[in-house]
């Protein structure tokens, strides 16, 4: 695999590979679930989920606990490695991924329980400009000289990489920037490095671009291939309830409007 990556502190990394991020307390004046009313441990779901739906997802946590008294707990990370993870038992309730195949994959071996997968969006593929590096209007400007460092996450693990390196290809780019791609762990460290300038430009998911200090475009969909996205319950989960209702909530209108929200594309209902 060519490119470089930037190196970072193990403490980032098993941050966004492997740590857990809580959301989705209940409100101020919501009942609590009668398990917490009799003094026992609060429930939670445990909800392992692409990088590029950290925003979204963090919205729809909320909005189940609301619903539910069930805390939610994600860890976001690249589906490929979070898929590596729930094949090896990792104790997960919902996996969400960046890419349907990783869940049929896991369907396969009998690792997520088959009724419940569901595309739930369609992720779409943008050109993240750094607001410190001036202007990028086309896959064409990142031979420019002054861009010196172009982000995208590691396609060997992450769908979006794999975007991203199919649409470079497409555009006769891919062997020309070698020298010039820093390789992510996910989506979330790659549009990282666009924030902070230590790459000029990045080819990053919609949803987590728009943040300030960037500016993006999209990317010709016509360049690489359509990311679906898919979900499904893990297979002996002993919260298998709740991980449904968490993805009818997700697959729902509410969660549909999250997702659209953040630049997501809705798959027919």
């Amino acid at each position: 695999m060519k490119g470089r990556s930037i190196p970072c502190g193990l403490a980032v990394m098993l941050a966004v590979l492997l740590g857990f991020s809580g959301c989705g307390r209940p409100a101020p004046g919501a009942s609590a679930p009668p398990d917490e009313r009799a003094g026992g441990a609060p429930r939670v779901l445990t909800v392992a989920a692409a990088s590029d739906l950290q925003m979204a997802f963090t919205e729809i946590g909320q909005l189940f606990t609301d619903r539910t008294g069930v805390e939610v707990v994600f860890t976001f990370g690249s589906s490929g490695t979070l898929a590596s993870q729930i094949a090896g038992g990792a104790p997960v309730d919902l996996f969400a991924a960046a890419d349907t195949a990783y869940v049929d994959e896991l369907i396969a071996s009998e690792a997520l329980i088959p009724d419940t997968r569901r595309v739930y969006a369609v992720g779409h593929l943008v050109l993240a400009v750094s607001g410190r590096a001036g202007a990028a209007d086309d896959l064409m400007d990142l031979l420019d000289p002054d861009i010196t460092h172009v982000a995208i996450a590691n396609p060997d693990h992450a769908p979006y990489g794999r975007a991203a390196r199919e649409a470079l290809e497409s555009a006769g780019l891919w062997e020309k920037l070698q020298p010039k791609l820093v390789l992510g762990e996910n989506v979330r460290q790659a549009v990282q490095y666009v924030e902070t300038g230590n790459a000029q430009a990045g080819l990053v998911p919609r949803s987590l671009a728009g943040v300030d200090g960037i500016t993006y475009v999209a990317v010709d969909e016509s360049l690489y291939t359509p990311l679906s996205q898919a979900l499904a319950v893990v297979a002996g989960s002993p919260r298998e309830a709740e991980a449904r209702r968490c993805a009818e909530l997700v697959t729902g209108p509410e969660g549909r409007a999250v997702l659209a929200r953040y630049g997501f594309g809705l798959p027919e209902e």
